[in-house]
């Protein structure tokens, strides 16, 4: 404290500002320049010992404690100030409202989303037409890892796209993962009117329901929604994968109904039209061509 205190006298007969200022300005920087060691040290311990997902979760857990005891010791240190500058915001609180309204409303939505949880880290949403994994979510705005809406399963474009937190009051936002983790898609095989309709419809339900990947999905679906039956209002006659058949002019369409994660949408009906053009060669599914 005797080093600190003559710095202080020494800057002050310097600069010829007034020593409580530049006691209030140096400790400032100080605990600022600690907190923020602090924290790249936390992030690099974490990062040599956790590995994955965990990683991000428990990183952000850390940085919201040092963030927090970062500002008690400024309170502590402003604490003689905080009056006057009270007094001061109360002066101009109307201009200081205008130019941080985003700010502060931002900020308050950012609050929202981490207590409501409209959407997760992780989540697939889509806003304003734009999809994507949702990266990050700070105070002022979120991240998005955008994907291609060109396809109907889209992959990563490799773009982030950032929303300012507010949006959620304003914007319509589709989330595919809220409640459970799984969503109902179809695909449409079209086969010939003349065909045997019943055997194409058993080997498509054969193909659908041999597939690893959305096989035990109807089970774990029918678990979550009996879990979020206690806060929501959510019902499904079938959980099992279902074939709707249709007339189409000269050729008849079957439109396979499954369950599937909405992130493996793209695999999971390649994988299904790779073992129906294996039949269709075979000579056992009739497709219209």
């Amino acid at each position: 404290m005797l080093i600190f205190d003559k710095l202080c006298t020494y800057l002050s007969d310097l600069t010829t500002i007034n020593k409580s200022y530049i006691a209030l300005i140096l400790s400032t920087t100080i605990v600022i320049l600690i907190f923020s060691f602090f924290k790249k040290i936390g992030k690099r311990a974490i990062r040599k010992k956790i590995e994955g997902r965990k990683e991000y979760f428990i990183n952000q857990t850390i940085q919201i404690i040092l963030n927090i005891l970062e500002v008690v010791f400024l309170l502590v240190i402003w604490s003689e100030y905080i009056q006057s500058l009270m007094t001061l915001i109360s002066v101009t609180s109307a201009a200081m409202t205008i130019a941080l309204r985003e700010i502060i409303l931002n900020f308050f939505c950012g609050i929202y989303i981490k207590m409501i949880k409209p959407f997760q880290v992780e989540d697939r949403i889509e806003i304003k037409d734009i999809k994507g994994d949702v990266m990050n979510i700070s105070s002022l705005n979120f991240e998005v890892l955008e994907i291609s809406t060109n396809e109907k399963h889209g992959q990563s474009t490799g773009v982030i796209v950032t929303f300012p937190n507010s949006i959620v009051f304003s914007e319509p936002i589709r989330n595919l993962n809220k409640g459970f983790k799984y969503v109902w898609d179809e695909l449409t095989v079209k086969v010939k009117m003349d065909c045997d309709l019943v055997k194409n419809k058993q080997e498509l339900y054969k193909i659908v329901n041999n597939i690893e990947i959305i096989k035990n999905i109807p089970k774990k679906m029918k678990s979550q929604i009996n879990e979020i039956n206690t806060t929501n209002r959510v019902y499904f006659n079938k959980y099992d994968p279902t074939i709707y058949t249709k007339i189409e002019d000269d050729h008849i369409e079957l439109t396979i109904r499954y369950l599937m994660h909405p992130k493996k949408g793209r695999y999971v009906e390649s994988v299904i039209w790779n073992k129906i053009i294996e039949k269709y060669k075979e000579g056992i599914i009739e497709l219209y061509i």
